[in-house]
């Protein structure tokens, strides 16, 4: 009878130890899954995100991805500490990508450097707030507008940021279609944005395919050994793609792998959003200056856009330099319909998509930038 009487006085005991940030944490889960499910946003991210939080913020549970021992914390152990995570999602990433419009038209690459300017612009104004230069560089980093990248670059430098500065990465990815055309139309004018492009797709040989992954591997990891990891996956999951030899494995890649690690990641992610470590004014003051740093990457790229018009005679148009972001294919989409109201004959999907995939290469190469700064302070 006593073993009884003290069961049933543990009963309960969950909501006697929940506090009012667990609840605020609970909620937003609860909301996360109601965008995820009832409005379809980014479905395949924010629904395992806020399940996690829902997770890991209900007490004595020992489901939170800092509870030693946890399920959800051996995950975030071996997956995300580790950074195979990040790293197996840039493999399935290159198997999905195709470098085809970029290679029939190498000059949308310049877009895809320019889209990463408001991550450097973003540190300068982080450190100038006084964050520590390894917080300044993470949060900086959420304008690569790159989940992975992002994860990769805290997870070395600043851990107690990953949760913020995940959600942020993940929440500006999905919000590219929001945040870049108010700019884009206000950057430009309708007779700049109604230039048409030749929409017929240029042809590149397979040969020249199956090196550029092979070529572009060796000598970028040798500019910026720090970001090998990331790029070295890219690579490989294109090269793999191009060489039409190993179907199996890409299709393993690009679908069964990347749906089972983003599902790992979304859920350890969300299991680390604490209350008591979330809900802070540094984390609203991270979710501000990532915004900011998108924003910046927008303006830079149809700034230089801009810029590539006047040089070409007219010939370019500079909605091109908004696709300059890692945010693929969302960005290249943004364009396409921005184009296409301005002009209806308009077709600019190809070259978006070129430097959309030119800023795929650009995130990685400003994050080994940062990296390689970091390890030599």
């Amino acid at each position: 009878m006593d073993i009884f009487i003290s069961a049933l006085q543990s009963l309960g005991q969950g909501f006697a130890n929940l506090s009012w940030q667990a609840v605020v944490m609970i909620l937003i889960g609860c909301i996360l899954l109601y965008l995820a499910i009832a409005k379809k946003i980014e479905p395949l991210l924010l629904l395992p995100i806020g399940f996690g939080i829902i997770l890991g913020n209900l007490p004595l549970a020992g489901l939170s991805a800092h509870d030693e021992g946890g399920v959800i914390n051996l995950l975030y152990q071996g997956g995300i500490l580790t950074e195979i995570f990040p790293c197996l999602l840039f493999l399935g990433l290159g198997a999905m990508i195709d470098f085809g419009p970029m290679l029939g038209n190498p000059v949308v690459l310049i877009f895809g450097a320019a889209g990463q300017f408001g991550i450097f612009l973003v540190l300068l104004l982080a450190l100038a707030l006084g964050f520590p230069r390894n917080e300044a560089v993470s949060i900086a980093v959420i304008g690569a507008c790159d989940g992975p990248t992002a994860i990769y670059v805290t997870t070395k430098f600043a851990r107690d940021l990953l949760p913020a500065v995940s959600i942020a990465a993940y929440s500006y990815m999905s919000l590219v279609p929001i945040i870049q055309p108010p700019i884009m139309r206000a950057m430009t004018t309708k007779k700049e944005r109604a230039t048409l492009m030749p929409p017929g797709e240029k042809k590149v040989s397979k040969k020249v395919k199956i090196l550029f992954p092979i070529v572009t591997g060796i000598v970028t990891i040798l500019i910026a050994p720090m970001g090998a990891p990331l790029m070295g996956m890219l690579m490989l999951g294109n090269l793999m793609k191009e060489s039409g030899v190993i179907s199996r494995l890409v299709d393993v890649s690009e679908n069964t792998l990347a749906n089972l690690v983003t599902l790992f990641l979304g859920l350890c992610i969300g299991a680390s959003m604490l209350g008591g470590n979330f809900l802070r004014w540094q984390t609203i003051l991270i979710f501000a200056l990532g915004a900011l740093a998108i924003s910046l990457d927008t303006v830079m790229g149809v700034l230089l856009g801009k810029l590539m018009r006047v040089i070409s005679h007219g010939k370019i148009n500079p909605l091109l330099g908004a696709a300059g972001t890692s945010a693929f294919p969302m960005s290249a989409r943004v364009v396409q319909r921005e184009g296409q109201k301005a002009n209806p004959r308009s077709f600019l999907l190809y070259h978006a998509i070129g430097a959309n995939a030119g800023g795929q290469i650009g995130s990685v190469m400003a994050a080994a930038v940062m990296l390689a700064i970091m390890s030599n302070i």
